[in-house]
């Protein structure tokens, strides 16, 4: 979702892509009160953002599709054969992934380890989106679902 909207955000109001976001899997959550407002720091609206699960037409309709974890991407392969892209690799180079919260913070580190790594996240998707801009069309056409 902060991907969506931090690239929504960089490509202005005559974007030369359709950006979307889908789950793998739909979660009743609030965004995070510390994305929310870090997203809006960053002159970001994610007012109106709906979670929705990803679907086979929701890939089938992509150019590129990104995933931000490596469980994000063996989802996206084993159902719907897609070899989906990392974030880390389209702006960085880099065969990492962001993990999710659940993923870095255990449970009794407390909530405000994990607004301060929510808030880390929000920052570097931020900060590497003029990085993914110049980079993300050498990747079109070498991720589509290969069915």
């Amino acid at each position: 979702m902060t991907a969506e909207h931090a690239l929504r955000a960089a490509l202005g109001p005559e974007p030369s892509y359709h950006v979307s976001s889908a789950g793998t899997g739909v979660f009743p959550q609030e965004m995070l009160p510390a994305v929310r407002e870090r997203l809006l720091e960053r002159d970001i609206d994610p007012t109106g953002h709906r979670i929705r699960q990803v679907t086979s037409e929701i890939v089938g309709g992509a150019d590129l599709v990104v995933a931000m974890g490596l469980d994000h991407r063996t989802y996206l392969k084993e159902q719907f054969n897609s070899n989906a892209v990392l974030f880390n690799q389209v702006c960085c180079d880099q065969e990492e992934p962001i993990p999710d919260i659940w993923e870095t913070v255990p449970a009794e580190a407390g909530e405000d380890a994990r607004q301060t790594y929510a808030v880390a996240v929000v920052d570097h998707i931020c900060d590497s989106m003029p990085a993914f801009l110049a980079n993300v069309e050498r990747f079109f056409g070498l991720f589509q679902p290969s069915g």
